[in-house]
């Protein structure tokens, strides 16, 4: 069995879904492996990791609004707030969500559905510099 990894580093412009997938499909590619297995993860506890429709931006508008109700920006719900009024509200949303995705592969391309794309989730106001690891395992 080989293995393969790669850290993607993505800057992000603040609070938004950034479609991944082809990026992530590069490192699979460059990897040579045709059969196996892909993990992604995201080294950071306020942005996490989502599989989801990737036709429809509506979808990915109504989850961000859908969060943004369950998790709520205000400074006097939470004791951490070091960071300013977003922060614990981002750590509260990944923990909701994925840090790690895992994709079968089959001849040498991820085996997603036709509507599944993979997107790195900033859960800050602010940008940040992400790093993202691609492991890819198989033959």
């Amino acid at each position: 069995m080989t293995h393969y990894q790669q850290i993607l580093k993505i800057q992000t412009s603040g609070k938004s879904l950034l479609k991944i997938t082809s990026k992530v499909q590069a490192v699979v590619t460059e990897s040579g492996i045709q059969k196996g297995i892909c993990t992604v993860f995201v080294r950071h506890t306020s942005a996490s990791l989502l599989i989801q429709e990737n036709a429809d931006p509506d979808v990915l508008r109504d989850l961000e609004n859908f969060f943004a109700k369950l998790v709520p920006e205000d400074s006097q719900r939470y004791f951490h707030n070091t960071e300013g009024p977003d922060d614990m509200p981002a750590h509260i949303r990944s923990a909701l969500t994925q840090t790690c995705e895992q994709i079968p592969i089959a001849g040498g391309r991820l085996l997603l559905g036709t509507w599944q794309g993979i997107y790195l989730w900033e859960h800050r106001q602010q940008g940040h510099l992400r790093e993202v690891v691609i492991h890819v395992a198989g033959e």
